[in-house]
């Protein structure tokens, strides 16, 4: 497809927020100190399980600088704030879950509560003058528990006459609690078990994958005060601040109108900040005290009480014909919620509904259940349940073609899906809203865009494939110490959430021709900003140092959902390129009154507008033009929700070496091949690249959250949590096959979460290569590795 030449998208653009970071100008949350601020912290449980018998907060009330304690007692009843006591909170359930209302989540968290479900879970508050104080009068709370049988796996969970992890009256939304259950879906498409017997050969297969946690650089944060008028002004680390406000309103019993959230920069947030961990708490000392309070996790409490990726035990079976046809697949998950169920009705649906699509198979059936246990509770995180499924699926794809006798690359060619095919699962799957997916594309979603199996190709291509299978099976042959392997997974994802995530954008013009754009959406760090900035610079023909932004206020920017689901690009770029359309046509119109030419005839084009035999006009004439002759204030408002949910597409190869010796594992080589649509900042877009291909590195290797017996931690900081330093990365490549999506802001897709998926499973099958043996046991540990191959 023909593209129109751009002068902004698809350049190499400095990211409009670079300056201020670069000088370390204020810019993250705590950054931002108030007049006479308290410092907030929080007693957490020292029991996995356990109801509070008695709590003694007297000795903390008498410290000097103790300004407040809060416990569950302070929590009861259900008036309105204007008619009940300033330290008294409403009992109410609510999920901490960053998403759109009515959340999918179940309401099972309170804001103080008399039972506590995991380590680390509320058990108190306080605000003091200090950090020191605020300590000290953590340790002076006495608390007597009644410690009750705990379930640390959904195996335990699952079992008749297990411990109830939520017993509470008010809990909406979760599927069955009274058996532990948080959620469940079972998806079946045609028929799985005529596809079976359909088939030549059936392999079957069990993948288990680990607790993992976001190791974001900036722990969450919250500021939270009174302005003048009394309203509750909350500063906070998070990638949703519209679902924040409301859930703060309902946690607190305060109108949305009495409270506004207002988003900096964040030092990362992988999903993590796509929650309510923290400013809930820090919101009720301010309204106890009428004093601004930071509170601020410590980097234990960061990763120990507040979300981690999913742990799943996957069981796939696979039917296919001897030409390597797929007759029929099955996935199921077996999923741990953790302690609360933030996201776990949805994070499942994606580890099936954004990997099964990726093969072309008639008969498929998916389905999970999650299960509360007394761990931490898990949540979002980069790739949002995909990862999982994507180790499980594409380790399962390369034994399949084993059993058939193909090559891997081989067989992903003839059974991947290819532009025109269809998505037939994601329509009935939870998180997709059928009423607002339009009536002919209700049965599937067609890919109008798919560049899978060029992906495939040149990534083979790129890593050498054909030549180096041939010579590491001969170098394996010869039994040395030290193996090598070369392994692959194909990839996809999503781009937002289908007929739910909404985006606003604001466009004003200035009478100089500049603009400034406000937008809901939330920069997490990775350009998001700078992507919407080019979007309206390109739409209105002017430079990007001509476009101011303003993001992330609740009281100034137009409502967005937050950046998750991939969707800052693809939902709000939308936004924005829907108000910037709309400006244009004003500049147009206004250009053709002062010309006389006719305004179809005009194009915008680098500051002016310009007509077809070449005659223009600088745009600056025309936006003074419009507001001191024609007296108007041009400046358009658009939302923009996506109907359909259109995949990037990629494949990812990882080349190894394994120390037979000592099962140490060294990645020589990644190549990442992807179908992103229109790429529009290609350094920022390999940037995502390399930082989800660390991560996903770090989830096929070294990082896991343990626990002992009791649920207590065993990984108190980034010193036992193993993080693949920048010396342990590979050689990185990363091919971009642009494809254009006709749903996307000039024809983009997602970017930032489908290299996370790859790494993982690439390695395991390039481990398969080296050693001869199958490991389906995420992280691929030396331990695990000696094993494996007999050496422990």
């Amino acid at each position: 497809m023909s593209r129109k030449h751009h002068h902004v998208v698809g350049k190499n653009i400095w990211k409009v927020d670079g300056r201020r970071l670069v000088l370390g100008a204020p810019a993250f949350t705590t950054d931002f100190p108030q007049k006479e601020m308290l410092i907030g912290k929080i007693l957490g449980s020292t029991e996995a399980h356990a109801r509070i018998r008695s709590i003694d907060v007297s000795e903390a009330r008498a410290l000097r600088g103790v300004h407040a304690v809060l416990t569950h007692e302070n929590v009861r009843g259900e008036a309105a704030w204007s008619e009940r006591a300033p330290d008294r909170f409403p009992r109410v359930a609510y999920t901490r879950a960053g998403q759109d209302y009515v959340e999918p989540s179940p309401w099972d968290f309170f804001l103080l509560d008399s039972k506590v479900r995991h380590i680390g879970d509320r058990v108190a508050a306080v605000a003091a003058e200090s950090e020191e104080i605020a300590e000290e009068a953590l340790a002076r709370i006495r608390v007597e528990y009644e410690v009750l049988s705990a379930v640390f796996t959904p195996e335990e969970a699952m079992k008749e006459g297990a411990p109830i992890v939520h017993d509470e009256p008010e809990i909406l939304r979760a599927a069955d609690p009274k058996r532990n259950l948080c959620a469940s879906v079972d998806v079946t498409l045609r028929d799985p078990e005529a596809g079976f017997r359909a088939a030549d050969e059936i392999v079957e297969s069990v993948y288990r994958v680990q607790r993992v946690q976001h190791a974001q650089l900036e722990l969450h944060a919250a500021v939270s005060y009174l302005d003048p008028e009394g309203r509750l002004v909350v500063i906070c680390t998070t990638q949703v601040p519209f679902h924040t406000r409301r859930q703060i309103a309902q946690a607190l019993g305060l109108p949305i109108g009495r409270i506004r959230v207002i988003k900096p920069r964040l030092g990362g947030g992988f999903g993590g900040k796509q929650e309510m961990v923290l400013e809930d708490i820090c919101s009720a000392l301010t309204l106890v005290t009428a004093r601004p309070v930071r509170l601020e996790l410590t980097r234990y409490e960061d990763m120990n009480a507040v979300r981690s990726r999913h742990p799943m035990t996957i069981r796939l079976k696979t039917g296919t014909r001897r030409d390597g046809t797929l007759t029929a697949i099955e996935m199921a998950a077996l999923v741990d919620a953790g302690a609360y169920g933030s996201h776990s009705p949805t994070v499942p649906t994606n580890t099936g509904n954004k990997n099964l699509p990726r093969y072309r198979c008639p008969n498929v059936r998916y389905r999970f259940d999650a299960y509360y246990t007394n761990l931490p509770p898990t949540g979002a995180m980069r790739g949002y349940g995909t990862p999982q499924g994507t180790f499980a699926l594409e380790c399962h794809m390369d034994e399949a073609a084993e059993r058939l006798g193909m090559d891997p690359v081989a067989f992903r060619l003839r059974t991947t899906v290819r532009e025109g095919d269809a998505d037939e699962l994601s329509p009935y799957i939870y998180e997709v809203k059928k009423e607002n997916v339009p009536e002919d594309e209700r049965i599937a979603w067609k890919f109008a865009s798919c560049g899978l199996q060029e992906c495939i190709e040149k990534g083979a291509e790129a890593i050498g494939w054909s030549e180096k299978r041939k010579a590491y099976d001969a170098w394996n042959a010869k039994k040395p110490l030290l193996r090598k392997g070369i392994g692959m997974a194909a990839v996809s994802q999503g781009s937002g959430v289908a007929g739910i995530d909404t985006a606003g954008a604001t466009v004003k013009l200035n009478e100089d021709g500049s603009v400034a754009l406000y937008a809901g959406a939330v920069d997490v760090g990775t350009g998001g900003d700078t992507a919407l900035a080019q979007i309206v610079a390109e739409t209105l023909g002017i430079g990007i140092d001509d476009v101011a932004v303003y993001t992330s206020d609740t009281d100034l920017t137009p409502f967005d959902s937050g950046a998750y689901a991939s969707s800052t690009t693809y939902v709000s770029g939308g936004a924005a390129l829907r108000a910037a359309e709309a400006v244009r046509a004003e500049l147009l119109a206004a250009a053709a009154e002062m010309t006389g030419w006719k305004a179809e005839d005009l194009a915008l084009e680098e500051h002016y507008a310009v007509g077809k035999a070449g005659e223009r006009i600088p745009i600056r004439e025309v936006a003074t033009f419009l507001a001191y002759r024609k007296k108007v204030q041009v400046a358009k408002t658009a939302t923009h929700v996506s109907p359909v949910s259109p995949p990037p597409f990629g494949a990812q190869f990882a080349d190894l070496e394994v120390d037979t010796e000592t099962g140490r594992v060294r990645v020589v080589e990644f190549v990442t091949a992807l179908d992103v649509g229109t790429v529009l900042n290609p350094k920022l877009a390999e940037g995502q690249v390399h930082g989800a291909v660390s991560m996903g590195l770090g989830y096929a290797l070294t990082e896991e959250l343990l626990f002992d017996e009791r649920g207590r931690p065993r990984n108190v900081g980034f010193l036992d949590y193993k993080i693949l330093k920048a010396t342990g990365m590979p050689r990185m490549r990363t091919i971009f096959v642009e494809t254009y999506e006709p749903s996307g802001p000039f024809g983009v897709k997602a970017v930032a979460e489908i290299p996370t998926n790859g790494p993982a499973p690439a390695v395991g099958n390039a481990l398969r290569q080296a050693l001869g043996v199958r490991l389906r046991d995420l992280p691929f540990t030396p331990e695990k590795i000696l094993r494996a191959i007999g050496r422990m």
